[in-house]
């Protein structure tokens, strides 16, 4: 028997042992075809073929993935090469194995090589993206002026089946914005996995789809424009330059409210916006033109009209009284 073939032999006799969750497809001199797997979603092929003057030089090796990143088994590719040409001379398709083994266990943020590599250009320089390889996850901290949101993003292990986990959020915005982030950053990775409540006949087949870029995406762009954005009424900032000067009371006249459709207003700009005609087919948001729908105003649109009409009414009774007095 020639070193291929006593490779081979080594392989077919030991892989399954020494690499853990592995399933030999072909071990013949042709190919050697491995299939190693974590999870539904972190799985490669490996295709090995022994070049003509083999050990003297690297093998040659194909990773095929249906779930992973191209440019990710690219890179990995690259890597087995490198570790290939440190064994000339010595067998070196089970160690490339266990390299790759090594490398899906170690790395469980692989599954989402892509998105991440799509998010770090939407950051800024004084943004933070830590990937903790370790327990899966990710440290991220928006800026945007003296304002900042602080989260951390745990990816599952079944991700993208399942979506991300928001968690210890910090932030020194006023609360009512904080909560926005956080719950609509989950209620956006749950659209990403679970079928909407309602479904029409020609609603297409719900399949779960990544969630990562998506809910960081809204992260960034809400944490890096509201800062800056204007009162839907008076067109003064919501929100102070100093951090520290945000008004938390949320029965205070400068307080900031979100409307449903995410543009702002101060408390009592809202207030006298609600009160004031026209009011048929319901108060719309100035800016956008859809229906502002709050919990503080849950006056219907008649009551509305009626208050106004009274207090108009009111007004013209004590100017005329004032114009008597005269």
């Amino acid at each position: 028997m020639g070193f291929i073939d006593d490779e081979l032999h080594e392989v077919s006799k030991l892989c399954q042992n020494v690499v853990d969750n592995s399933r030999i497809i072909s071990c013949v001199q042709t190919m050697v075809r491995v299939e190693i797997t974590k999870t539904a979603f972190k799985k490669i092929v490996v295709c090995i073929q022994f070049p003509e003057d083999y050990p003297s030089v690297p093998l040659l090796i194909e990773l095929k993935s249906k779930t992973l990143s191209e440019r990710l088994l690219a890179k990995l590719t690259d890597v087995c090469e490198k570790e290939c040409k440190n064994l000339l001379g010595k067998a070196q398709v089970l160690p490339t194995l266990k390299l790759i083994r090594n490398f899906i266990e170690e790395n469980p943020l692989i599954c989402c090589y892509d998105e991440i590599s799509s998010v770090k250009k939407l950051l800024q320089e004084q943004d933070e993206f830590k990937l903790k390889q370790k327990n899966s996850s990710i440290g991220l901290r928006i800026q945007q002026g003296l304002y900042y949101f602080k989260v951390k993003i745990e990816v599952p292990n079944d991700y993208p089946v399942s979506c991300i986990n928001l968690g210890d959020a910090e932030a020194n915005f006023p609360p009512v914005l904080s909560r926005y982030f956080l719950g609509q950053g989950k209620e956006l990775g749950r659209r990403c996995v679970e079928p909407p409540l309602q479904t029409g006949a020609r609603q297409k087949s719900f399949a779960p789809s990544p969630s990562l870029e998506v809910v960081i995406s809204f992260l960034i762009k809400s944490v890096k424009t509201l800062p800056t954005e204007n009162c839907q009424l008076c067109k003064i900032p919501c929100l102070p330059a100093n951090p520290k000067e945000v008004v938390t009371d949320e029965k205070a006249n400068l307080h900031v409210e979100r409307l449903y459709c995410s543009h702002l207003f101060h408390l009592q700009c809202l207030l006298k916006f609600m009160k004031t005609p026209p009011f048929h087919g319901g108060k719309k948001c100035p800016t956008c033109g859809q229906r502002i729908y709050h919990d503080k105003w849950g006056v219907s649109e008649k009551l509305a009209e009626d208050r106004w009409a009274h207090e108009q009414a009111r007004a013209r009774e004590l100017a005329e009284v004032a114009d008597f007095l005269e």
